[in-house]
């Protein structure tokens, strides 16, 4: 079978092109070309369950190269399978999950009251900007990173440039690639300055968990790997700006769930930064290569073949969703959500398999963010609000400006830091 290479209209079409092509295969694979590889696009809880089972897709080797130099970076956690794997993700989750998560909620919080108390007198905030200035600095002081109030902005800039870059073959993309070269070197030097004694982490920090990692082997990893690593706690943090400023975007399109965020309801809450992430477009999908030749559907899949699961088109299948183009938090209210249902950062378990280690803190800093931001009393000015679904990864063309009459009220916080 003939099948054409469809990178050009991936480019083109965005968040809608697997969705779409899909629909036209007409059954549950759809057989493509990207980068000249062959590929199959593929969507559904039961999928989602086969795409994670162990033995049936690698990851290590399905990460475009444009993705490799901007998200994930050489040697990452992301591009391992197996053994090696298992015993990187154990380190990430032994600092993301359970007490890590509450406290980088916290951290993140006291940074979000510090930056709300300078944004009044009717200037334009730049919601997106300062959401990602405040999670770095959140995040910087929970992972114990010698990072001064003065270096965050440029510190964030980078950041989200490494998100803003793994969907873009133009300036964008250089300019992520660019940041985590920065960003690696900067890193690298500060792994080899504690590990010679130079400079000392906090004990039991993200910083010193990381620093002191060892491989599948026992091993310490080179500082380059380190560096990497460290970069793939703190640049997902800031990755959370893309929720934050699709929340405002949702409070501002539908007021009425400002109510019950303002009132601290926990359950509404959650169901909320759910919505938001399941209603809003960020990865639009996940890639691996088939480990073996596989079956699905009675269709085989070659071993080698790239396998893409569609996260976009899932949470927006009306088979799952009822309404899925309304955005609706009851639909979370009192559902239990299995691991294959809500996969906006992918499926499973993240303990074990290759589900975001960060899906917790995300949902976690979400929901602190979203109830600081329904407390505000701000103004929105005419802006365009435009969500392109051609643009990966997609943001309100605004950024999502706002004013405020007057400065929030806010305590500084004992952990910022001054240079």
């Amino acid at each position: 079978m003939l099948v054409l290479d469809d990178t050009i209209f991936l480019l083109l079409d965005g968040y809608g092109w697997l969705p779409g092509l899909l629909r036209r295969s007409h059954g549950p694979v759809a057989h493509t070309r990207l980068l000249g590889r062959r590929a199959v696009g593929l969507r559904g809880p039961e999928v989602a369950r086969f795409f994670y089972e162990d033995g049936n897709v690698r990851r290590g080797t399905a990460l475009p190269e444009p993705v490799r130099s901007t998200l994930a970076g050489p040697g990452a956690v992301h591009t391992l399978d197996g053994a090696c794997h298992r015993v990187r993700k154990a380190v990430f989750m032994s600092v993301l999950t359970g007490v890590g998560v509450g406290s980088l909620a916290a951290h993140t919080g006291a940074a979000w009251d510090e930056a709300a108390g300078t944004w009044g007198d009717g200037r334009r905030v730049v919601l997106f900007e300062q959401a990602a200035q405040v999670l770095t600095a959140g995040v910087c002081r929970w992972a114990g990173m010698p990072v001064c109030d003065a270096e965050v902005p440029d510190l964030a800039a980078d950041l989200t440039a490494m998100v803003d870059g793994f969907g873009s073959a133009g300036p964008r993309h250089w300019r992520g690639r660019l940041a985590r070269i920065r960003r690696e070197a900067w890193l690298a030097d500060l792994v080899g300055d504690l590990r010679d004694g130079t400079d000392t982490a906090p004990a039991g920090s993200a910083l010193d968990v990381i620093v002191n990692c060892r491989d599948a082997g026992g091993r310490p990893l080179d500082a380059r790997t380190a560096a990497v690593e460290l970069l793939n706690i703190i640049r997902p943090t800031a990755a959370v700006a893309w929720y934050v400023t699709f929340a405002a975007h949702a409070l501002h399109r539908w007021p009425e769930h400002r109510k019950a965020l303002r009132d601290g309801d926990a359950a509404h809450t959650e169901a909320f930064a759910q919505e938001v992430r399941r209603f809003y477009p960020f990865a639009p999908f996940v890639a691996g290569v088939a480990a073996r030749d596989l079956t699905w559907a009675g269709e085989r899949i070659p071993e080698g073949t790239l396998v893409l699961l569609d996260v976009f088109g899932q949470n927006h299948d009306p088979e799952l969703w009822a309404e899925p183009y309304t955005f609706n938090p009851g639909r979370f209210a009192g559902r239990e959500l299995g691991p294959y249902e809500l996969i906006p950062q992918g499926g499973g378990d993240p303990l074990t398999g290759h589900r975001c280690p960060g899906d917790d803190i995300t949902l976690a800093l979400l929901q602190a963010l979203a109830v600081r931001l329904a407390r505000l009393d701000y103004d929105v000015p005419e802006q365009d609000l435009t969500i392109s679904l051609r643009r990966i990864p997609t943001l309100p063309a605004s950024g999502f400006v706002l004013t405020l009459p007057q400065p929030a009220p806010t305590q500084p916080s004992a952990s910022s830091l001054h240079c």
